[in-house]
């Protein structure tokens, strides 16, 4: 059975970002996200392939990372407090090492209020491909410079860059970081 993000409009309720930690905190086994306009969202736990897939991504940039030392690599647990106000959930993210240590401490325990330089999105079975790209474009407004959405059921790969369109890649491919995360390539097979 698939299911979807289930979808709590709070529009009525003034859920603060104090409040919104500690909902998130208390309720551990479940995935909040949280909408500019305050709508809650409840992801879905994903399948086994996308977990296998989600974590080969996240060691691939970890890697790379930890040879390059340029920054830090976050997984989809992590929640980046948006300069729109939304709180969201990368599968993957990326911030460069001055970005993230110009941070206070209470910032990079909680919810760090910074987008990230990067992130990467990949389409599971339950994830609506329009919300998907909405969310794509919400990273971008608030300050992404790179970020890929990949989409193992139409077999392609969306390339966002900061200032210029979408591109469109068929899989197989081979990813370039740019120079977002310089010397980055991800070869992704089909799925």
């Amino acid at each position: 059975m698939v299911t979807s993000p289930l979808k709590l409009n709070l529009n009525t309720v003034d859920l603060t970002d104090e409040q919104f930690y500690q909902l998130c905190q208390n309720n551990q086994e479940l995935k909040f996200e949280r909408t500019s306009t305050g709508e809650l969202i409840i992801m879905p736990p994903v399948g086994g392939e996308s977990g296998n897939r989600e974590a080969d991504l996240i060691i691939d940039l970890g890697i790379w990372n930890r040879q390059t030392k340029l920054g830090y690599t976050f997984s989809s647990s992590t929640i980046f407090k948006l300069p729109n106000g939304a709180d969201r959930s990368p599968d993957a993210a990326w911030i460069k090492c001055e970005r993230w240590e110009a941070l206070t401490p209470e910032q990079k325990r909680k919810f760090p209020p910074i987008a990230p330089d990067f992130v990467m999105e990949l389409r599971s079975a339950t994830d609506d491909l329009a919300t998907l790209r909405q969310k794509m474009q919400e990273y971008m407004d608030a300050g992404v410079n790179l970020g890929w959405l990949i989409n193992p059921q139409q077999q392609q790969v969306e390339i966002y860059r900061s200032g210029k369109n979408v591109e469109v890649q068929d899989l197989p491919t081979v990813l370039s970081g740019e120079n977002v995360l310089p010397g980055f390539s991800l070869i992704l097979s089909t799925y």
